[in-house]
């Protein structure tokens, strides 16, 4: 009796690596107390551009979208490291990046857009303008939520 192989059935290759997560391209804890210590004592101002980078986007649009002027931004350059509200204000900015990638399934560009452009469930506001409070960027979260779950709003 002859065995016959499937010409079909192909020997396994593993698929590109899921993509690094933000957290750790940047260097950052995710969670936990490293992280709470870290906003507290206020983030090195030079996540600021890692941030922009990660993003895509200028250095302009990130301080303006965690409300922070100019004349701020120098004085944080000189001291070397943002207070703990601008700190909390990146690290959201991180988190809604972070989803908004999972939305666009790992698409910077698309999540980069979507971030900067006016989102009719946010009231026509972009969701990088929304990152100023917690309410905002929590509206941002669950707007997320709701697309993920093929909810229209």
């Amino acid at each position: 009796m002859e065995v016959k192989v499937l010409s079909s059935i192909k020997e396994f290759q593993p698929g590109p690596q899921p993509p690094q997560s933000l957290w750790m391209t940047l260097e950052l804890p995710s969670r936990g107390t490293m992280l709470h210590d870290l906003v507290h004592e206020g983030l090195p101002f030079e996540y600021l551009d890692r941030i922009a980078s990660l993003l895509q986007a200028q250095r302009v649009v990130i301080t303006k979208a965690i409300c922070i002027a100019p004349s701020t931004l120098a004085r944080r350059a000189k001291a070397g490291r943002f207070n703990a509200v601008e700190s909390d204000r990146l690290v959201a900015l991180v988190a809604v990046f972070e989803e908004a990638l999972s939305l666009f399934e790992n698409d910077v560009a698309a999540a980069t857009e979507w971030m900067s452009s006016p989102v009719r469930g946010l009231g026509s506001k972009c969701p990088l303008d929304m990152l100023g409070t917690r309410v905002e960027a929590k509206a941002v979260f669950d707007l997320i939520g709701q697309l993920e779950r093929g909810v229209l709003v």
